[in-house]
């Protein structure tokens, strides 16, 4: 059997924070066992799992669907290439539609430089088409609402 790594091992190794191990375990997306003197003591998986973590954290991916992700995974089982074949798959999809979502607002953006947005009925971005031109003129984002 491997020897169990200390916090400060799998913190060094990994190069995050204990702090951070600490929040990883209370989101339930590592696990420690503890000795008899209540010291924590991680199994050589861990050090995979944080760098699926850091990754995904990366890449932008929430922590909910990071747990959810490594929940299906084999308890105890280090990560393997099929296991991240399979996870980075599954997100592939919504990694996709925030890079549209980026893309359109990066260009939308650009037409907005330097209006100060004093140019409103042509803002892609707060009013695209001019669709708030169609309820009158006047401001309409900032107008109070009736009660």
């Amino acid at each position: 059997m491997q020897k169990e790594l200390t916090v400060g091992e799998v913190a060094r190794r990994a190069g995050v924070a204990v702090s951070t191990l600490h929040f990883y375990e209370r989101r339930g997306l590592i696990r420690s066992n503890r000795t008899v003197g209540n010291q924590r003591r991680y199994g050589r998986d861990v050090l995979r799992r944080i760098a699926v973590i850091r990754i995904a954290q990366e890449v932008g991916i929430p922590l909910a669907a990071i747990a959810a992700a490594l929940d299906s995974l084999p308890d105890g089982r280090t990560p393997t290439r099929q296991d991240w074949a399979a996870l980075s798959t599954a997100w592939r999809d919504d990694l996709d539609r925030r890079i549209r979502q980026l893309t359109d607002l990066r260009d939308g953006l650009t037409d907005c430089i330097g209006c100060g947005c004093m140019s409103i009925d042509r803002c892609p971005l707060r009013n695209p088409g001019d669709r708030l031109g169609e309820q009158g003129s006047g401001a309409r984002r900032l107008a109070p609402r009736a009660g």
